[in-house]
């Protein structure tokens, strides 16, 4: 009798994992506003609806990132390789014409942008093999603590795909639903991808141009300021105030933040807002202040650990960089 439980309780779970999320009391509601609000007939959106499919893979990914598990120390390997500096290198040499141009017209510094498709697809090597649709489904509907969010992303993908012409069920990327080189979700493809190419088409999955400009107008829009610090190290007094510390606002000068405790190792102007932070590097605690371009970084990811390994790596690159121009 327990084998025979056993396995009805497997089929049952095979069943519950495969249904379609047309029967989804949210999934109906949203299929309802996808034909009221945007026009979209609601066959075409029922069909889809059937077609996605949820992953399990996909919810549990979500609850250990290792940006949240992992000290800085530990984090930082999984970036900065040999390896992956050096493709870094090879990127930039390979799309050296891209990166300049978008460099000049979106004042956004060149090693930021391989860094930042070096993190996120180790240069267009790991996209993602998940569906975007079953990934934004899973997340819209079976992740209650962030459905809001990925609801309007799913609303934002099918608009994308009607837009670019693109088939919804052919599109793939990471468990989260960011797309291409630089991981854009669809909320960030519709602000922030260009062609750069001019072939009438923004194409961040194979288009190494377009994908390098949609990365460098990113960062634009959000105020990167070109030839400007992103972060340093700082001092800080016995019984400095832990009230920023860690937290992703940039709102206190360093005027401020001094009178808090902490103060950078360079001379820097006082105006300058910045964001206090303490890291377990791998020899004990360190203090960082990060200035507005780290902030910027930010906004790609919500991750100090995440801009700290960008950063790291830019600066990495950019040295091999130099060293083989000037060979």
């Amino acid at each position: 009798m327990k084998q025979i439980l056993t396995i009805i309780a497997g089929v049952l779970f095979s069943l519950s994992a495969s249904a379609d999320y047309l029967q989804h009391p949210d999934a109906k509601v949203f299929a309802d506003r996808m034909v009221s609000e945007h026009g979209f007939d609601r066959a075409e959106i029922e069909a889809l609806l059937v077609e996605a499919t949820k992953k399990q893979s996909i919810i549990d990914a979500m609850t250990r990132p290792a940006e949240r598990v992992k000290p800085w120390k530990d984090y930082r390997k999984i970036f900065i390789q040999e390896k992956r500096i050096d493709q870094g290198v090879n990127f930039w040499l390979e799309n050296r014409d891209a990166l300049k141009r978008a460099s000049k017209e979106y004042g956004v510094a060149p090693e930021v942008i391989v860094a930042i498709i070096g993190v996120e697809t180790f240069y267009g090597r790991i996209k993602g093999s998940y569906r975007v649709i079953d990934a934004l489904a899973t997340l819209s509907f079976d992740y209650p603590k962030r459905s809001a969010f990925f609801t309007k992303q799913l609303e934002q993908f099918l608009l994308l795909a009607r837009e670019q012409n693109q088939a919804p069920l052919g599109l793939t990327g990471s468990y989260a639903g960011a797309m291409g080189y630089g991981q854009f979700i669809p909320s960030s493809y519709r602000s922030f991808a260009v062609d750069f190419d001019g072939d009438g088409f923004a194409d961040i999955w194979n288009n190494t141009t377009d994908a390098i400009g949609s990365v460098a107008n990113y960062f634009s829009k959000h105020g990167w300021q070109l030839g400007k610090d992103v972060v340093i190290q700082a001092h800080a007094t016995e019984g400095y105030d832990t009230t920023w510390l860690n937290q992703l606002k940039l709102e206190k000068t360093l005027d401020e933040l001094a009178v808090m405790g902490f103060t950078p190792t360079k001379p820097l102007p006082g105006d300058l807002k910045a964001l206090p932070m303490l890291l377990n590097g791998k020899r004990g605690e360190e203090f960082w202040l990060g200035l507005n371009n780290f902030y910027v970084i930010t906004r790609y990811n919500h991750s100090r650990l995440y801009a700290m390994a960008v950063h790291d790596l830019s600066q990495l690159i950019l040295e091999r960089v130099g060293d083989e121009l000037a060979e």
